[in-house]
């Protein structure tokens, strides 16, 4: 095998999707996947129209790397040693004195061991660790806010909704199907 590696080589190339073998446009591919799981729950589970509207400032909420707390609605960025950095509940950033009230003077998630030894999916929080399900942590604070403002109780009810989302998209008949918008466009531009 040669010491260097060329997709020129290479006569066919797979379509993966963490990033494995290629390069995506994240502005766009982000875009297509918050719109198709928005889609699912608006037309699928009948949540808010709004939920489809964003603008681009709306963006700036997503970054690898953040915990959705199923139980309270919080999203979460910690450090290497479980201490919450910043924290929203919904899309409403938390100040200092609100993530101490919810996490104490330490400031530490409570779930975090099992999350540094497994980095499993768990029914208390949700690790938004890939591109391909970043944007449902917008999604997801933008539901706890509709919840709100709905004056329904924020409790992990919700979360089963977002799976369905993401079930609907990322099942083999999505692809197979071109029901996916992401594919779809995929499909049609390339």
């Amino acid at each position: 095998m040669s010491e260097f590696f060329s997709l020129s080589d290479c006569d066919v190339i797979g379509f993966d999707l963490d990033h494995t073998l290629c390069r995506y446009h994240l502005k766009e591919t982000s875009r297509l996947i918050y719109e198709s799981f928005a889609r699912y729950l608006v037309e699928h589970r009948g949540y808010d129209k709004d939920l489809l509207n964003l603008t681009p400032a709306t963006w700036d909420f997503c970054f690898k790397g953040l915990v959705v707390d199923l139980e309270d609605g919080n999203l979460v960025k910690l450090a290497e040693d479980g201490t919450v950095l910043r924290a929203t509940h919904g899309s409403k950033q938390l100040s200092t004195e609100e993530i101490i009230k919810h996490y104490d003077q330490k400031r530490e998630w409570k779930h975090f061991n099992s999350l540094s030894t497994s980095f499993t999916r768990s029914a208390k929080y949700y690790f938004y660790d890939n591109y391909f399900d970043l944007p449902g942590a917008l999604l997801c604070g933008r539901v706890v806010d509709m919840l709100h403002k709905r004056g329904n109780e924020v409790n992990s009810d919700f979360w089963k909704d977002m799976v369905a989302a993401i079930d609907h998209n990322y099942n083999t008949s999505a692809f197979k199907g071109i029901h996916f918008i992401l594919f779809l466009f995929l499909f049609l531009h390339t």
